[in-house]
This record gives structure tokens, sequence and C-alpha cells, in this order.
């Protein structure tokens, strides 16, 4: 139960640390990553975070496999 708790108190500040960040970085047009799709037609805005998404998991991936050592 110890690296239970371990674990959900690293995860938990991760997202304590990437929730600041969004929040952050939102406020100034966004976070988003060349490879990202946008798409505006009129008032119509799509937008599908595809390189910000493989970026936010590669990172969180090699965190836990750090932890878990």
């Amino acid at each position: 139960m110890e690296s239970l708790g371990k674990l959900l108190m690293v995860a938990g500040g991760v997202l304590v640390v990437a929730g600041g960040l969004i929040w952050l970085l939102g406020s100034r047009g966004g976070v988003g990553l060349p490879g990202d799709i946008a798409i505006e037609k009129g008032n119509v805005r799509f937008y599908f975070p595809i390189a910000t998404c493989l970026a936010i998991s590669l990172v969180l991936t090699l965190l836990l496999w750090i932890f878990r050592r």
C-alpha cells in the first residue's frame, strides 16, 4: 500500500503542475505545438491537439518509468 500512496502523490503533483501550466499558458493563446490541427470556418472552431497529446503522453510515460524503478 505504501507504493500506491507514493504513486498517487506523484500523480497528483504532476496533475497540479500540468494544470497550472495549462492555466497560465492558456490565457496567452494556448499551449499548442506545431502539428496540432486547428480549423476555423466562420463561427465554428475545431481544435485537435494531436502533437500536444503525444508530447504529454511521452513525458508522463518517462516520469512513470523513472518512478517505478
